[in-house]
């Protein structure tokens, strides 16, 4: 594969954070010139973390554009959407088609691209330095070494060690509710759910709560024999007490935003299944109810008002985290990536100004998208509006139900000169 461009030949670029966004950034980095370094605080590989993704454009971009891979082997497709539940089976149902894949599928596809070289684990960034139009920027890590380089991407999640420098007053705030996961071999369940539920994404909606299914890749592949059926469970826990000790695992230590599988307390995993088995819709309940290890995590809201200082930027969930109902989390991370790399072609060589230009539009899709969500969720589980079938809760990044931009940024009308 021929890099896009060499406009940025001889520069050099750091990403912290080595996960999906990060791997997308540093990849489109790369494809324009620049020598990238990815630094990954984990001291192993990330393969196998995390559940199910809903594919949106953005997301799967770099496969459809730019890799050698066949796009076609990291996702499932379902062809509708139904609304289910306990008294009348299937309450609503749509023909929408939508694709899945799971988080260590894609990146082990986006590791295979970027390489193992430049991709350093164990490498937990502590201070940096944002640089300025004459002064590189740098990042020290807990080992003690310093790297500096031409731009430094923050890809590093909800815990960014960046965002309180690029924006003290950050919001930082707990929805009131938690998201419950799990996967299940698509064989492993009856054949009356298989039929009910492997052409679907599936919703429950309960009173203040939801559940949403889909089959996702499994280790071993895409194809039926191999998937596993991904939920998310949202569920109510106040703030306090009840959290803490829902978010203390079998070893007795307090998570602050997720519960790994196979350290949720016996206690709360009972809990969960005898809910299910009281609440959820026959396919539902077969799911949950054969989950192994169910694992938690937080559902959270945070935002910069900052994602570009000096020579560097904030990313995906470092620079917004929003609530997933809108299915955009690393659809996010990749349209900043995908608009970074367009800022920096349409500026060539000044990379200060490209970051300029490149934050007004994410800032606004990063706000756009957190209301939205923020709206959603309480529609679920303040309110209990959330409606079978309302258009205004499908998945999209730049709206409901939009998964293109409408009307992306025209950074320079030389950009397209320049590839």
């Amino acid at each position: 594969m021929h890099p896009a461009s060499d406009t940025y030949r001889g520069s050099t670029a750091i990403v912290v954070g080595g996960s999906i966004g990060g791997l997308t950034a540093a990849l489109l980095l790369r494809d324009i010139g620049f020598d990238v370094d990815v630094y990954e605080r984990t001291p192993v590989p990330l393969h196998g973390r995390g559940g199910g993704i809903v594919l949106q454009p953005d997301t799967m971009r770099w496969f459809d554009e730019r890799s050698d891979q066949d796009p076609a082997a990291l996702f499932t497709s379902t062809s509708r959407v139904q609304y289910v539940d306990r008294q009348d089976g299937v309450v609503y149902e749509e023909e929408r088609e939508w694709r899945y894949t799971s988080w260590g599928t894609f990146y082990r596809a986006l590791l295979a691209d970027f390489g193992e070289e430049h991709y350093h684990l164990g490498s937990q960034a502590v201070r940096f330095s944002p640089g300025s139009t004459g002064e590189k920027a740098w990042v020290e890590f807990s080992d003690g070494t310093t790297s500096e380089a031409d731009l430094v991407v923050f890809a590093d999640g909800v815990g960014s060690i960046a965002r309180p420098v690029f924006d003290p007053d950050a919001l930082s705030r707990y929805s009131g509710y938690v998201g419950w996961r799990g996967t299940v071999p698509v064989s492993a369940l009856s054949a009356e759910t298989r039929a009910a539920m492997s052409d679907a994404i599936t919703y429950d909606v309960m009173d203040r709560s939801h559940i949403t299914l889909y089959p996702i890749p499994g280790e071993e592949g895409v194809d039926a024999d191999h998937q596993l059926m991904n939920y998310v469970w949202y569920r109510n826990v106040p703030a306090g007490g009840a959290l803490t000790d829902l978010l203390t695992g079998q070893n007795g230590y307090v998570g602050t935003l997720t519960v790994p599988p196979g350290l949720m307390r016996e206690e709360h995993v009972a809990e969960l299944r005898e809910v299910a088995d009281r609440d959820l819709a026959a396919g539902p309940r077969e799911v949950v109810l054969k989950t192994e290890q169910p694992y938690l995590q937080v559902v959270h809201d945070s935002r910069s008002a900052r994602m570009a200082l000096g020579r560097s930027a904030l990313i995906g969930d470092a620079a917004c985290a929003a609530r997933p109902h809108a299915a955009a989390g690393t659809a996010k991370a990749a349209a900043d990536a995908w608009a970074l790399r367009d800022a920096l072609l349409a500026t060539p060589g000044d990379i200060v100004e490209a970051l300029h230009r490149w934050e007004p539009a994410q800032l606004a899709l990063s706000e756009a998208l957190l209301e939205r969500v923020v709206e959603m969720g309480e529609r679920s589980q303040q309110h209990g509006t959330w409606i079978p079938g309302d258009p205004e809760l499908r998945f999209g990044l730049y709206g409901s139900g939009i998964t293109t931009h409408p009307s992306p940024p025209d950074y320079s009308s030389a950009l397209a000169a320049t590839l």
